[in-house]
């Protein structure tokens, strides 16, 4: 008789002990791939308990969102026994257990140290600010990296609204945690992992070739507007006052383009007398404003809709501008149409759209969609489950205030 099969990481038990985006995603990630993920919170919540947005209730959507999957702990870490169970459930047998996830500062019973001596395969993962020790924001990290300067027209710095190095630092937390288990599975050995959320940054420029840029080339990068760097792209407007980006990296790209609005051989004339060409990447961007010149009224005189029949060549690279309930009225990707997305009741929330992981394996289950939990929801079960405490001892917790939470 067959079995179903099971999600990927199935048997992996994580402990979060987090804050706003970093780590957490990183736990999601893994949640929504089989881990079971148990975040512990102090009592009353973290410091992201009530983050924007929040729902007329005052309940975060954000903090639901993003430990969507997870089990939820609340714990008096302040106290002697808090932390002591705190202590335990990190370190609690399991041959995939024994595994930390924390972007907040901790030490004494909480640190390295102490916990690898009570489990001395134990695999910590840690983000901090900055190697130096400084204390660092996705924001100011950003801003110490030079995009906000490149970002827009270059009057001001733009600070962006996606929170790009907290994300790919949570990515790259999700990826240490998953390497540690792999070289202890192989060994047996644990280990701690330290990332800086700084090294995030400045590793993703280097890897653009910006540093690069500047050492080999003394180029001082500009900001470029709506243009995409060293290609062709730029943002246009429609006749019914929708905006459009059109982005052509590649030689059939771009003649598909420009041959659908019908601007081929006029636009290849005018560069050739203006001497630009346009049969490379980097041609096409020294004449980008030409281009542009040519486009403006093609896409002035049609309304979204007539741009989105004219432009069916797979082979043109182009999407809407959109606010975030355009996309959920527009775009069908963002709906149950999209087997990642189902409508999920967060109890105590609210019921919205809800994505499973984005990867889909072939061999394993995917993990539907999950509600995100009260804060220490599953206090009772995990105090049971992981740690073997019965009712009693649980109440007893409970009534000295180190267990918080709703009881089971």
């Amino acid at each position: 008789m067959s079995t179903a099969p099971a999600p990927v990481l199935a048997g992996l038990r994580v402990v979060e002990f987090s804050a706003f985006v970093a780590a957490p995603s990183a736990g999601l990630a893994l949640a929504q791939l089989g881990a079971d993920v148990i975040r512990v919170d102090p009592r009353g919540g973290n410091i992201d308990i009530a983050r924007w947005p929040v729902n007329a209730q005052g309940a975060s959507l954000y903090w639901a969102s993003l430990n969507r999957g997870k089990r939820s702990v609340e714990l008096d870490v302040r106290s002697p026994r808090g932390r002591q169970l705190f202590q335990d459930l990190i370190t609690a047998p399991g041959e995939d257990a024994g595994i930390f996830l924390t972007n907040l500062g901790v030490d004494g019973e909480l640190g390295y140290e102490a916990l690898s001596a009570k489990r001395p395969d134990l695999i910590m993962v840690q983000l901090i600010g900055s190697p130096d020790g400084a204390n660092a924001l996705d924001y100011t990290v950003n801003s110490a990296c030079g995009y906000p300067l490149v970002t827009g027209d270059g009057h001001e710095p733009v600070n962006h609204v996606l929170p790009a190095w907290d994300l790919l630092a949570g990515m790259t937390l999700a990826t240490a945690i998953l390497a540690a288990v792999h070289r202890r599975r192989i060994d047996g050995t644990g280990q701690f992992v330290r990332l800086a959320l700084s090294d995030v940054a400045m590793a993703a420029t280097s890897a653009l070739g910006y540093i690069a840029d500047v050492q080999v080339n003394g180029t001082e990068r500009k900001a470029d507007g709506n243009y995409l760097y060293g290609a062709y792209g730029d943002a246009f407007a429609t006749a019914d006052g929708r905006r459009v980006m059109v982005v052509a990296i590649s030689e059939r790209q771009f003649t598909a383009l420009i041959r659908a609005t019908g601007m081929l051989a006029a636009l290849q004339s005018s560069a050739d007398a203006l001497g630009y060409r346009l049969d490379s990447e980097a041609g096409r961007f020294e004449a980008r404003e030409l281009i542009s010149a040519f486009l403006r009224p093609w896409f002035g005189k049609r309304t979204l809709a007539q741009v989105g029949e004219a432009l069916t060549d797979k082979a043109i690279l182009w999407g809407p501008y959109r606010t975030f309930r355009q996309m959920i009225e527009e775009d069908r990707r963002c709906s149950e149409w999209n087997p990642m997305f189902r409508s999920v009741e967060h109890p105590g929330y609210g019921t919205f759209l809800t994505s499973r992981s984005p990867l889909s394996f072939g061999a394993s289950a995917n993990v539907p969609p999950a509600a995100g939990p009260g804060l220490g929801q599953h206090g009772d079960d995990v105090l049971g489950s992981v740690l073997g405490l019965d009712e009693a001892a649980r109440a007893s917790l409970r009534a000295d205030g180190v267990l918080g939470g709703r009881k089971a």
